[in-house]
């Protein structure tokens, strides 16, 4: 019997250190987490990689990286301790206590002004938690760079990814009135061929019609990936800008931008919540994402309309 045990306990020996030093980015962070010394963590995944017969992490005097078969066995390692978790939940049903790191990849003023709070509410109601935002407009391989789900805009390319709707958006089209009163007032999107607009991701904007969606193809004199700096250009009088109403809200309530072509809004661009497909979720985790659907259902709308 203490042999089995033995070996039972042999298995497990080390897997938790690893993890937490990926996890927290480096030895003495891990240990920290742990409440055990940094001696203590990196005794235990040196003994884990001489087991193995594999060199997991890549270690340095400034950083500590997971080698190839590292990352491999650290994405094989979160499920299977994401199943062990999701076993203890089983056993304790609703008194399961929600603790533990959550990784967060958003970028944008819906991410900075909605997702945020929500996530900061979350927190305050589960004070165990620990939330990381990671506010990075590139998209990111959630799975190799360790993030539970990310906040992402309009159309997926990653088939790979559950997606889970959070909330439809509207494009808002506007101007400054000075902008306008120089260079006229466009009555359709077609018009716009003959202004200077300022474009984000895309110079192809499109346009809701009566009979369906129709993509402009645009141009001007200011192109930025920060929705700042495009509603700084717009106050500067440099031309029109099609954004997400949460990205204009102050611009808009104050008048120094003023709405247009207001018949042919984009109004169902989606902003989704996305993360790999596991068979296991930790309670934390899955936690999380049925509070943020049910936030936006039931008041986030207001919010970004």
């Amino acid at each position: 019997m203490a042999i089995i045990e033995s070996r039972a306990m042999s298995i497990w020996d080390g897997i938790a250190e690893f993890v937490a030093v990926v996890d927290a980015g480096s030895f003495s962070a891990a240990a920290k987490r742990l409440g055990v010394s940094t001696s203590y963590v990196s005794r235990r995944v040196a003994d884990l990689e001489a087991r193995l017969g594999i060199r997991l992490l890549a270690r340095s005097t400034r950083q500590v990286r997971m080698t190839d078969a590292g990352a491999e066995y650290y994405r094989r390692c979160t499920d299977l301790t994401a199943g062990l978790e999701e076993a203890n939940q089983v056993v304790a049903g609703e008194t399961a206590e929600v603790a533990g790191r959550i990784r967060v990849a958003a970028a944008g003023a819906f991410a900075e002004q909605c997702v945020a709070p929500a996530l900061a509410e979350f927190a305050a109601h589960h004070p165990k938690v620990q939330i990381e935002i990671s506010f990075n407009s590139r998209i990111i391989n959630l799975i190799d760079e360790g993030f539970d789900f990310a906040i992402r805009y309009g159309v997926l390319e990653d088939s790979s990814l559950i997606a889970r709707k959070l909330t439809d958006r509207t494009l808002v089209a506007c101007a400054s009135p000075d902008y306008l009163k120089r260079r006229g007032i466009p009555t359709v999107p077609e018009d716009l061929r003959d202004h200077d607009c300022l474009c984000s991701n895309s110079d192809r904007w499109r346009f809701t019609y009566p009979e369906g969606h129709q993509v402009i193809r645009v141009s001007g004199p200011w192109i930025s990936n920060n929705g700042v700096a495009l509603v700084a250009a717009a106050m500067q009088n440099l031309g029109i800008i099609y954004l997400p109403r949460v990205n204009l809200a102050d611009a808009l309530d104050t008048g120094k931008l003023v709405p247009i072509l207001e018949d042919f809004w984009d109004r169902d661009r989606v902003t989704w919540l996305v993360y790999p497909s596991r068979r296991h979720l930790p309670l934390r985790v899955r936690r999380v994402i049925d509070f943020l659907l049910k936030y936006f259902r039931t008041h986030g709308k207001d919010q970004v309309v």
